[in-house]
């Protein structure tokens, strides 16, 4: 599987919302979407209005760099799902995303490494595909004597809030899915109807 190996916080500019790409960056006010609020390039400051086709197009990719994932994944996701606020909870509910919103990382892609790398349970296995998804009542431990505990322990020091349909203990570093998320729930940067609008097509 190919991997974005280029800078990435020039894909919050492209997309014109911070992707939350960086995590000590923004929580330290250094984001460069707040330096720059302009997409890169020469032509970053110029105003093109945007086609109806580009502005769906705009949405999908902001949502698929939200969550980190590739192409193909997000269409096969999007399949599974049939579009709408469906798609929005299966993304939530990935190990990934649930490991980064509990405050165990620092970004989704440091989430992702920690589940490959096998430093993460689920209800008391090791689950190493970040893709997994989680149901209600599903318990996400750390491996007792994993040596990234460190690394939780100082992301937990630096998240504000875990979002109300998961529970979190900081000190025990064990967190559970209490349910499915309601959409209103789900802090993303997206409009589903223009994703559903741009599969359509």
């Amino acid at each position: 599987m190919g991997r974005d190996i280029g800078p990435v916080e020039k894909l919050s500019r492209r997309e014109g919302v911070e992707l939350e790409l960086k995590g000590l960056r923004l929580l330290e006010g250094k984001s460069a979407m707040e330096r720059r609020p302009y997409p890169p390039g020469q032509h970053g400051r110029g105003r093109r209005r945007a086609s109806e086709y580009a502005t769906r197009l705009r949405e999908k990719q902001r949502t698929k760099r939200f969550y980190g994932l590739r192409e193909k994944q997000f269409r096969n996701l999007y399949a599974r799902a049939g579009g709408g606020t469906r798609l929005l909870r299966l993304l939530e509910l990935r190990l990934d995303n649930v490991v980064y919103r509990l405050g165990f990382a620092t970004t989704r892609a440091q989430a992702r490494q920690f589940v490959v790398h096998g430093h993460v349970r689920v209800n008391g296995r090791r689950v190493d595909l970040p893709s997994a998804r989680l149901r209600p009542d599903d318990l996400v431990s750390l491996r007792p004597g994993s040596r990234v505990e460190p690394l939780v322990r100082e992301a937990t020091g630096l998240v504000g809030r875990v979002p109300t349909w998961l529970l979190a203990d900081h000190d025990e570093l064990w967190g559970r899915v209490e349910r499915v998320p309601e959409r209103d729930e789900i802090a993303v940067p997206a409009d589903e109807k223009l994703i559903v609008e741009f599969y359509a097509k």
